[in-house]
């Protein structure tokens, strides 16, 4: 092995050959049961960010488990088409180059973003691979390959055939930037600060007047009425008056509607069916008609005089002059309100009735509330079943027609005399479809629409192909919980209504990674990480195993370069471990196990292998990832490097070959093992590690997962070294508090009134001398109170550490009264700067918090140190 860990200089080379060797794909095979999982496909035009690191890390951490279990593991890569996205992307380009979306026509617009798409669209999965995901490339698919194709004409056929999908007239989220409609679930809303206005509305030929308050003037253009709630009193002798709309002068109704609460605001609504889906609703029941006031690009239309033409905020900004001036403006408040954004461009939103197609979702959504309530689908962790069933319980009929050119087109056609077909085929060369002449509708579909179709159209269906009968439905599902109804809700009730099966059966939630100080990581912040940097700069092994070490599912976490170097100093550890082993064996040794005479170390590592296999695999089966990786770092470093590794050294050093050859053997066993466990976490380092072992099999990536072994139960024997171990920290934090200089040597004396105890500390005698630097040791089975001595207790035995001659008493009370001073120093310092509400308010929270805790560490010192002057004050 290199003296060096330089994972730049191995990392490339092994996934290459994972990827040539085939070590990735999946295939039938009936002897396996098979493990599947979907990679939620990435935007063509993305990037990976930090997001995509830990959610295909996840997903490679459980695929490289299944995998190493002994699972045909598949994992379908792809990617998104992205329509929204993707267009806005080719607009902006073609734009640049003088030319327009119109200017090309709808074909050579398409072949512009297939051009986009061979560009960029290979950019993300690339960046996966240096990342090491085990990903069966051969299955890359596309959201708008053929057979993606042919598996959304025939789901939206069938779907309309029945009566679920169907085209009408309702409000829907309109953007204005991209001039498309959009799903609720593509508008996120920000709180902001706004306005309220209230208006006076006068009844016709009369100086009486309600008043109407509204956030948004520029819409009363439209209004049709004014509603009151039936039980309000005060507006009993008025229902069914005119009331003059101001700056416009229609007259509207006053009408009658129990949507209207008579306790909030004035007890008066203004009703604008065209530009409001409550409003929309009441529009209807009161058979009001529609007033489309606002354009598609989101301004005021012809018919309202010098208001139109204006942008939404402009007008709005006129009619509130033009109001005070009329004296109808009552008053004007703050207020602080939820605004919503076009999740694409960021504009906001424009609620706006429009001809669409609507896919209803009442039945839908009954069976995918039904699979969570029984237990078909397991959603990690559970506390996001509320947000699950929130929405399906709340949800409104789906719009899936967009204003885009990009996407898969609407397979609806119109004949010549208005007839509507709905075909899985395209017309002939002339336009002919079923014997008619037709035109195919210019809409295309919601992006999601036919991402809802991938974990079951991405194996092969509607064929019945042995992929999907084997494969499908998957296993396990790894998205972000920010999706939770954009896809996952999406592909449980698509995957219901098309293949009568639930498509996963668990989905794992990742939570955002933030910035040190907990903020979302934002260009505008430029506090945004690229992997590929951390790659480049750490290595891949790094980067994944900060990323999923104290993260736990649904949770935010934060990344700190600080846990980078963490996770690579691990990885060092772990390299120069192993170069301490491999420098130990010969290339002909093995790890076999028979009739070997096994010391007391090596039953405790033994049996500690044995619990640290359970944990981390119980911890895998539970999708408890953080925690599986924390405890098998826990056993490298702690247990094997720390402890095990020096108990060896005394054996290694001997001349004893029966010793030297066990102690070899169980170095390897476990050092095999050990970076078998570490293999998902970590693939790169362990495979470059497993190509050193002599006697190695094929690769580390199809090695078999470490099993539990009975044989390796050595309760008895690892209670005591634990015992050992424990005893030899506090015998060196004992000699540290002492101020023992590094030649001193201790005595000790060891009392048990166990007999098997007291044999096996006689074994152990040789480790308390090298690792606590003890001098004679005596292990006695009366237990006899030693004078001036410092005793330490322990679950099976007392050690005595006599201290004559090990400390010169008058310089150790001046060492402990000048620690003293310093400490009482420090203390008031620090409670100087927390007293100071200067400090407090003005420095950042995270630079207050480390004085706290750096405050509260030096009472803590204080008061041992105290009580450390008081053991020798007398002496």
């Amino acid at each position: 092995m290199q003296t060096k860990y330089e994972p730049q200089k191995f990392e490339k080379e092994i996934y290459k050959k994972w990827e040539e060797g085939g070590y990735f794909k999946a295939r039938v095979n009936e002897n396996k049961k098979p493990f599947t999982i979907v990679m939620p496909p990435p935007n063509i035009t993305g990037k990976l960010h930090l997001g995509h690191a830990l959610n295909n890390t996840i997903q490679d951490i459980i695929i490289r488990y299944k995998r190493m279990q002994g699972y045909e593991a598949c994992w379908i890569p792809g990617t998104d088409h992205a329509s929204i996205s993707t267009e806005a992307k080719v607009v902006e380009k073609i734009k640049n180059e003088g030319k327009s979306k119109d200017d090309l026509g709808r074909d050579k617009f398409l072949e512009e973003c297939w051009d986009w798409t061979e560009e960029y669209g290979g950019t993300i999965k690339r960046q996966l691979r240096t990342v090491g995901v085990s990903c069966d490339w051969d299955r890359d698919s596309f959201t708008m390959d053929k057979n993606l194709t042919r598996a959304v004409r025939k789901v939206f056929k069938k779907m309309y055939d029945e009566g679920l999908i169907y085209r009408g007239n309702r409000i829907v989220n309109w953007d204005p930037e991209a001039k498309t409609a959009l799903s609720d679930a593509e508008v996120y809303h920000k709180d902001q600060e706004g306005h309220l206005w209230y208006i006076k509305y006068f009844f016709e030929d009369s100086d009486e007047f309600i008043t109407i308050a509204t956030t948004r003037p520029e819409t009363m253009l439209g209004d049709l009425a004014v509603a009151v709630n039936p039980e309000d009193e005060r507006f009993k002798d008025k229902i069914g008056k005119n009331l003059i709309l101001p700056l416009v002068g229609r007259k509207i109704p006053l009408i009658e509607d129990s949507y209207v609460d008579m306790e909030f605001g004035t007890g008066c609504v203004k009703i604008t069916p065209s530009h409001d889906p409550n409003d929309f609703e009441v529009g209807k029941r009161h058979k009001l008609g529609q007033c489309v006031v606002i354009d598609e690009g989101a301004k005021i239309k012809e018919g309202y005089g010098k208001y139109s033409g204006l942008d939404r905020y402009d007008a709005r900004k006129l009619m509130i002059e033009d109001l005070e001036k009329e004296n109808l403006l009552v008053k004007t408040e703050k207020i602080e309100h939820a605004v919503g954004y076009s999740e694409r461009t960021n504009v906001v939103i424009e609620p706006l009735i429009s001809k669409q197609w609507f896919v209803k979702m009442e039945d839908l959504a009954k069976d995918a509330i039904e699979v969570y309530k029984n237990g078909d689908l397991n959603l990690i962790p559970d506390s996001l079943g509320k947000t699950y069933m929130n929405w399906l319980e709340n949800i409104r009929d789906w719009c899936i027609s967009r204003q885009l050119w990009w996407g898969h087109r609407l397979p609806v056609f119109y004949t010549e005399d208005g007839e509507i077909i709905v075909s899985e085929d395209d017309p002939d060369e002339n336009g002919y479809l079923d014997g008619k002449k037709v035109t195919q509708e210019e809409d295309t579909l919601d992006t999601w629409f036919s991402s809802a179709l991938w974990p079951f159209a991405t194996l092969g269906w509607p064929e019945e192909t042995e992929d999907y009968k084997y494969f499908f439905p998957t296993d396990i599902l790894v998205t972000g919980y920010d999706i939770i109804f954009f896809w996952v809700i999406r592909m449980v009730f698509s995957s219901l209504y098309n293949t009568n099966k639930t498509p996963f059966d668990h989905v794992l939630f990742t939570g955002l990674i933030r910035d040190p100080q907990g903020r979302k990581m934002s260009k505008s912040l430029g506090n945004g990480v690229d992997p590929i940097d951390v790659v480049n700069k750490y290595g891949a092994d790094a980067l994944r195993f900060t990323i999923i070490t104290g993260n736990s599912p649904g949770n935010d976490m934060r990344y700190d370069e600080k846990r980078i170097v963490a996770s690579r100093n691990f990885a060092n550890k772990l390299w120069n471990a192993t170069r301490f082993v491999l420098m130990n064996v010969d290339e002909n040794d093995d790890i076999e196990f028979k009739n070997l005479d096994l010391s007391l170390e090596d039953k405790w590592i033994l049996k500690r292998l044995n619990n640290v296999v359970e944990e981390v695999s119980k911890n895998l089966d539970k999708y408890e990832i953080g925690l599986a990786a924390s405890r098998i770092e826990d056993f490298i470093w702690e247990e094997f490097c720390d402890w095990y590794i020096e108990f060896a050294k005394e054996r290694l050093n001997s001349d004893d070959d029966n010793k030297k050859a066990t102690v070899k053997k169980v170095l390897l066993y476990v050092l095999k093992d050990m970076i078998s466990l570490l293999h998902p976490f970590m693939p790169f380092i362990t495979e470059e590690i497993y190509k050193q072992l002599p006697n190695k099999k094929d690769m580390l990536i199809v090695e078999t997962w470490p099993q539990v072994r009975d044989d390796f139960n050595f309760d008895d024997e690892a209670r005591v070294v634990d015992g050992a171990i424990e005893a030899i920290k506090a015998i060196r934090n004992q000699r540290q508090t002492l101020n023992l200089g590094s030649k001193i040597r201790q005595d000790l004396i060891i009392y048990s009134s166990d007999e098997n105890t007291r044999n096996f500390l006689e074994i152990l005698k040789g480790q308390f001398v090298n690792l606590s630097k003890s001098g004679e040791i005596t292990i006695i089975d009366e237990d006899k109170e030693v004078e001036d001595a410092v005793s330490l207790i322990f679950n099976d035995f007392k050690i005595y550490i006599p201290l004559e001659n090990l400390i010169d008493y008058d310089k150790e009370r001046k060492r402990l009264k000048d620690e003293i001073k310093k400490l009482e120093s420090e203390i008031k310092r620090a409670e100087g700067k927390l007293n100071n509400q200067g400090f407090v308010s003005k420095a950042p929270e995270a630079v207050v918090n480390e004085e706290r805790e750096k405050l509260e560490k030096y009472k803590d010192l204080l008061v041992k140190t105290q009580e450390s002057y008081k053991e020798v004050e007398d002496k």
